[in-house]
């Protein structure tokens, strides 16, 4: 395998799909995330992704939502996550003007759209802010420069990249945490425009919303480093004084804390997670004053998204197997009224339903499915206002190009059902077929656009059905069928997977001769396992897998986690580190294997990959290694998702040849 691909006939392919997808798109948004409304529904705002050409990662900027996206604010760089001020006459959002990669607070008063105030720089990168609800200040997170990011946000830090030719011979230096590593609060004064931190010293603070408009909720451990966030505990800290004190700690993970506008509640989701950010979890309100706590009943649905309304309602988004959905809960009584449930996706996130709610109960969110591109809309349940688009000419292409997708259901060889999306391409079956397994473990495929993997819709494009699935340990299925995972990992998950191609394989639509494997991060571990636990895998590729949990235990930035989901002691011999891990069951793997990885991946380092290549390579089998310098965990900078795009469609197309090929 060459390791420059640029002047072959299968790049160029490959580049041309991705022209014909984006470049009509070039200059404008090409996906939405983040819908912001004012609490009178008068004024949307939403972060759009934006490619200027197909090189780097896209730049992001704030766009209105009045029936068409217009940007707001005629700055440089990236701007991110803008948010109304309470009497909606003002807008703050983040923005990287000065210095590439560092966000800090902007505002824009007075429905004034053009040059946005900055305001003083904080040390560090702001990642979110959040007015009081008297609006008299914003409270701003502020992590680090040598922060760590999680695997769902690349994994690395938040160090901003800069050249040094002259220094390239530095060594990198580990000496644990250090003082850039920690996430702190700030607040900015809005009549004063100064701000000052009002987080105690050796709280790192992952996660923070407003109490009323003295106190302040934050998700916060006394480490900085990304396993720490695992066992963090909800405090509430007195913005005036700095003093904080623990709320509630979980045996699983929390997240989403947001306080009530005259700071009587604190509500929060609690979730057996896998990775932070990504959460869907059971609904608790507390009352800060008695510390009586309330699990509120959401009709099954795994709460993703959480907003105070008023005083008393409180507004969630979530998800129900695969629907999304919308919900009011009338705190003092707990009644919940659901807005909307959908099997379209809602949000906008590469992860769970998002949106945002105005005073009258509407919801402001980002519809799409595989077949329909983003869209910001407006509802109440009955009503739908589009407020905006990505669609156009290189959505129209890839429509055309992109076969049909339908949710599915199977069952699992104990008689649990699994669901998944299936995606077909043109003509009869059978049709060689492409596992594609998500990563987390917990996480969970919905009716999206390219079904998040721009894999998936090149693989159909080019004849193989591409299976999605929701095996045990998924989300929106409730904590019970998460924790499922929990302590087998590749254990009856893996009966799951290979229940769903037996089911289509028996109704025609797979070729059971020409089956394959993708997947991410824990896709990557399932990719590499699978293969030792079944021989009927034509193909597969691992990517940012973790194949050897001893060696993970001790080289990655969130080993703790491994362990514990693994239950498992690297001590120990014969301990699930052991037996499950791919490399040491490499003797049973005949399947042709690409695997790929990033170099900069603290998450499921790169030396994982490498294991897994000698390992295959030791005992005969068809193995290829690629290391992709600049990126971390997941490929996601252009030319390099080219260039994969390009090894994955060619791996496949070597190995299971598509129908005519």
């Amino acid at each position: 395998m060459k390791a420059d691909l640029r002047d072959t006939i299968e790049f160029a392919a490959v580049a041309e799909h991705l022209r014909r997808l984006h470049e009509p798109a070039f200059g404008r948004p090409h996906a939405l995330r983040e819908p912001e409304v004012s609490r009178d529904g008068t004024r949307v705002a939403v972060t759009g992704l934006v490619f200027d050409r197909l090189a780097g990662h896209p730049r992001t900027g704030i766009y209105t939502g009045d029936g068409e996206l217009r940007p707001v604010s005629a700055g440089t760089g990236s701007a991110r996550s803008a948010r109304f001020a309470p009497d909606g006459s003002a807008l703050a959002f983040l923005a990287d003007r000065v210095t590439p990669g560092e966000f800090q607070l902007y505002l824009l008063r007075d429905d004034d759209f053009g040059e946005a105030v900055a305001a003083p720089k904080v040390p560090g990168t702001v990642e979110y802010a959040h007015w009081s609800p008297d609006g008299r200040h914003i409270l701003l997170g502020v992590a680090g420069l040598g922060a760590d990011l999680s695997g769902a946000q690349g994994s690395g830090t938040t160090t901003t990249a800069t050249d040094a030719p002259a220094t390239d011979w530095l060594p990198d230096v580990d000496t644990g945490a250090t003082e850039d590593a920690w996430r702190g609060l700030w607040l900015y004064i809005v009549e004063t425009g100064a701000v000052r931190r009002i987080s105690p010293d050796g709280l790192n603070c992952w996660e923070a919303g407003w109490a009323g408009p003295a106190g302040v909720l934050a998700i916060a451990s006394d480490d900085p480093s990304e396993d720490s966030w695992y066992g963090a505990a909800l405090h509430h800290i007195d913005s005036a004084t700095g003093t904080s004190r623990e709320l509630l700690r979980s045996e699983v993970q929390l997240g989403l804390p947001v306080g009530s506008p005259d700071g009587r509640y604190a509500a929060v989701a609690e979730a057996v997670c896998s990775d932070r950010w990504i959460l869907a979890g059971e609904l608790s309100v507390i009352e800060l004053e008695t510390g009586a706590r309330h699990r509120i009943d959401t009709a099954g649905t795994d709460v993703t998204r959480l907003q105070w309304i008023d005083e008393r309602r409180l507004g969630f988004l979530g998800l129900r197997r695969m629907d999304s959905v919308a919900g009011i809960v009338d705190v003092p009584s707990e009644a919940v009224t659901e807005v909307f449930a959908t099997a379209q996706a809602c949000g906008g996130s590469w992860f769970y339903p998002d949106g945002t709610f105005t005073a009258d109960g509407r919801v402001i969110t980002i519809r799409e499915s595989y077949a329909l591109p983003q869209e910001l809309i407006s509802t109440d349940g009955e009503t739908d206002t589009v407020l905006g688009s990505v669609a156009g000419p290189g959505t129209d292409y890839l429509s055309s190009v992109a076969g049909t997708a339908r949710p599915i259901t199977w069952q699992a060889a104990d008689g649990l059902e699994i669901d998944g999306m299936l995606c077909t391409p043109r003509g009869a079956g059978p049709h060689p077929l492409v596992v594609n397994v998500h990563g987390g473990p917990i996480w969970a495929f919905r009716d999206t656009w390219s079904l998040n993997y721009p894999w998936v819709p090149l693989l159909v494009a080019h004849g193989y059905a591409v299976l999605n699935p929701n095996p045990r340990g998924s989300g929106g299925r409730g904590q019970k069928f998460a924790g499922q995972v929990v302590g087998d990992m590749g254990g009856a998950d893996t009966g799951d997977f290979l229940a769903g191609i037996d089911w289509l394989a028996g109704q025609g639509i797979a070729d059971p001769d020409r089956v394959g494997l993708i997947g991410g991060s824990y896709g990557g571990f399932m990719s590499a396992w699978l293969v030792t636990q079944d021989q009927r895998f034509a193909a597969a590729v691992p990517i940012a897998p973790v194949t050897d949990w001893y060696s993970q235990s001790f080289t990655s930035n969130i080993n703790g986690w491994g362990n514990a989901f693994l239950r498992a002691d690297p001590e120990q011999p014969g301990s699930p580190a052991h037996t499950r891990s791919p490399v040491l069951q490499a003797s049973k793997v005949r399947t042709p294997c690409l695997t790929v990885a990033g170099a900069r991946d603290r998450c499921t380092p790169p030396g994982q990959a490498l294991e897994f290549h000698h390992a295959l390579l030791d005992r005969g089998v068809d193995s290829a290694l690629v290391v992709y310098p600049g990126e971390g965990h997941g490929v996601r900078a252009y030319p390099a998702v080219t260039d994969l795009l390009t090894r994955i469609l060619g791996w496949f197309t070597e190995h299971m040849p598509p129908n005519g090929y």
